[in-house]
Parts: C-alpha cells; structure tokens; sequence
C-alpha cells in the first residue's frame, strides 16, 4: 500500500478517533449535568445542547471561506482552544456551562470538517471512497470505545470529573493537528449557492437529515429517557449508547469490507429501519425494549452518513469544489443540530419524552420522501450509480 496512505490513515485515525470520542462525551453528559447537576428544566437541558451546535454552524461557515495557508493555522488554533476548554467544563457551573458550550461548539465548527477533506483528499476515486468509509468506521469505533469508558469512569467518579478523564482525547487533538497536512489552493472559489445547485448535494442533505434529528434527540435524552422512564443509573444511560454505537459500527464495516451493490437500497433501509426504531422507542415498555430499539437505530445511524458522504464525493469532481461542499454540508448539518434540541426540549416539557421522540417517526418520513423525489427529479444518465459489484472503499 501507498505509504502516503497509510500516513494518512494513521493521521486520520487519531485525531478523528479522539475528536468523536471526546465530542460525543460532551454532547451525551453536559444535558446530564443540566438536568441533575444544575437543575435546568427540559426546554433549558434542550437550550443548552443546541449552543455548541449553532455555535459549530457558525464555525463551519467560516471554515468554508477559508484558503490554504489560513484554513491550516485555524484548524491548527482551533484544536489547540478546544483542548484547552474541555477540561474546564470541570469547573463549570449553571452560567459558565453556557460560555462553554458556546465557544467548544465553534472550535468543533472549525476543526470537524476539514476531517472529511482529509479523508476524501485523494483523486484516486476508489481511495478517496475507500478512506471516507474508513473514516466512519472510526467514528462509530470512538462512540464505542467512549461510551464504554464513561460508563466505567462514572461508577466511581461524578459527572463533572469525567470531564477531565476525557480531557486527554482533547489534547490529542490538539497534538494531532499539527501533523494534518492541507494542499494549497488555486483557480476559481466554489460558492455554497453553486454547492447547492448540485442534486448530489441536496440528496446527501435530505439522506442525513432524515436520520440527524432523531440522533439529536437520543444524544439529548437518550441518557434522560433511561433514567427518568426505566430509572437506571447514570452508568447504565450511558452504557446503553454501547449498544446503539455498536450496531452502527458493524453497519460501517460491513459497508467497507462489502460495499453494496446499490447504494439507494442502503438509504432505503436506512428510512425504514428509522421509523420503526423510533416507534420502538416511543412504546418501549422496560430497558430491554429500549436496548433492543436502540440496537435496530444503530444501523441506520451506521449507514446514512457514509453514504451521504459518498454522494458528496461523486457530486464534486474536484478536491476544492468537495472542501467547500464538506464545509457547507457540516455547516448545514450543525445549523439544523443547533435549533433541534430546543424544539424537543420544548415538546418534552409539555408532552412528556415518550411522545417526543414518536414524534421524530413523521418529520423523518417526509425527509425520507425528499431524498426519494430528488432522486427521481434527476435524469437518469446523471443518477448516482450503483456500486460495482467488486468494488472496495
């Protein structure tokens, strides 16, 4: 193998690995330090879980206006300020908890997508592919691996002490960037009306939307709902997000070792298996039902977003026009993420968790019947294809 591609792998896998790892641990815990440690009601824990997300909307916005020499320093600067932050959620209370969230979120916005230029940077398009499939995996590894940890961490230690356990995931990001090499930039710049024109790019938008919100609600309440509707320990809430990363982490490997032979099959059941999981959810009558439900929703969760990213890449011939889109894509991404939880914190308040998360079964359909007429709306010549039948990422 190329040893270019092998540094990079190696690249890619640390730093991504202990980004998610660490982020996911922010996303899961700070509404389990809202809600017992501060005692914020559900409409403020959903507030406070969509700070870092509108202030990650904003930080991939800049990121997307970003050249060369200047997207590299403040990718550079922006792991180095969220190595320094992360630990200092230790020390938070019910007024800095908001400072926080707000200024980790926009470090993310900066560092986060420049990931997914990485791991497409290649021309090579079965390379390219190849190394975007195996940065999922590592993402869906780090939300195992995580999780797992936490949940050990918290059998003895409170919720703001896991904080500085994972204080070390944060400094190696920072570590790692430095090591993250960026091509320099020339012609014209891509803008994101252009990106959007693109059917791949509304496609890839329309398939992770139909799945990023009910991920936004399990991130949120997901720990909440074990808690408050089957009473289980903090240790167990988070332990049970094993589970659910689990499944999403055989889905992605399945995806690179055996890419399907169509890839709108994979969206297919992507939607499918959304719903039903989300119905499971909402009528789960003890913690296993709720375990079994979160296993079914790991698959899609495993699936949609590697094959977002696909279409991405097939929808931008050149390595500049896929930066801008990544960007664009993330930003879009974390904008939606930024107003979700307050919309569900919201609808816990007045209805109760169970109804909130039956309520995701709709909103994920019609996104569902989005990608479906923006695929249709295409001429078939420029449909994306289906994979070859021996083809690898």
């Amino acid at each position: 193998m190329d040893k270019k591609v092998i540094y990079l792998a190696l690249v890619l896998f640390t730093i991504t690995f202990s980004l998610r790892a660490s982020n996911n641990m922010l996303m899961t815990t700070v509404p389990l330090v809202a809600r017992y440690d501060f005692h914020f009601s559900s409409a403020v824990v959903g507030v406070v879980a969509s700070v870092s997300s509108v202030f990650a909307f904003l930080g991939s916005i800049i990121n997307s206006r970003l050249r060369g020499e200047s997207r590299r320093k403040t990718f550079v600067y922006a792991s180095l300020a969220y190595a320094v932050l992360f630990p200092l959620f230790y020390l938070s209370n019910s007024v800095t908890v908001w400072l926080l969230s707000a200024a980790i979120g926009l470090a993310m916005g900066l560092v986060t997508p420049n990931l997914i230029n990485v791991a497409g940077s290649y021309e090579d398009r079965k390379v390219r592919e190849r190394m975007l499939s195996f940065y999922t995996v590592i993402l869906s590894l780090s939300l195992i691996v995580g999780p797992s940890i936490e949940s050990v961490v918290l059998i003895r230690f409170s919720l703001l002490q896991a904080f500085l356990f994972f204080s070390v995931f944060a400094a190696t990001v920072a570590g790692t960037s430095f090591t993250v090499k960026f091509k320099p930039y020339g012609g014209r710049v891509t803008t994101n009306r252009e990106v959007w024109k693109s059917s791949g790019f509304r496609a890839a938008v329309f398939n992770n939307l139909m799945y990023s919100l009910p991920f936004g609600m399990l991130t949120t309440f997901g720990g909440i709902y074990a808690v408050e509707q089957f009473h289980q320990s903090y240790a167990v809430a988070t332990l049970l997000f094993t589970a659910f990363f689990g499944t999403s982490l055989l889905s992605r490997f399945a995806f690179t070792v055996r890419p399907p032979k169509n890839l709108w099959a994979m969206i297919g059941l992507s939607s499918v298996l959304t719903a039903g999981g989300l119905l499971a959810v909402a009528f789960s009558p003890n913690v296993t039902a709720y375990a079994m439900a979160l296993l079914a929703l790991g698959v899609p969760h495993g699936l949609t977003f590697p094959t977002s990213l696909v279409l991405l890449s097939r929808a931008f011939p050149s390595e500049e026009e896929r930066n801008v889109a990544n960007s664009f894509y993330s930003a879009l991404m974390s904008g939606v993420g930024s107003f979700i939880p307050i919309v569900l914190g919201g609808i816990v308040e007045l209805a109760g968790l169970r109804f909130a998360f039956a309520l995701l079964v709709p909103v994920s359909v019609a996104f569902s019947i989005l990608l479906v007429r923006e695929y249709l709306s295409q001429p078939r010549e420029e449909r994306p294809q289906p994979l070859a039948a021996g083809q690898r990422r």
